[in-house]
């Protein structure tokens, strides 16, 4: 598998972990239980994933 093949892999990773806080951080602002908050930090996830995309992206299209 080539560098690109890997990268745009890596890609749809971090768009996976995206999607998944995207909807854990929709249903903890939707929860019954205003004091029942957790611990992961889901928007600072989503944040981290959507760099980790463009970084990836990029990457990706350098490398081909």
């Amino acid at each position: 598998m080539t560098t690109q093949g890997w990268l745009w892999g890596a890609d749809g990773a971090a768009l996976a972990l995206l999607l998944v806080a995207a909807a854990a951080d929709r249903r903890r602002n939707n929860r019954r239980d205003i004091d029942a908050t957790g611990w992961v930090p889901w928007r600072g996830l989503q944040v981290a994933a959507f760099f980790a995309i463009l970084a990836f992206t990029i990457l990706a299209l350098k490398a081909g």
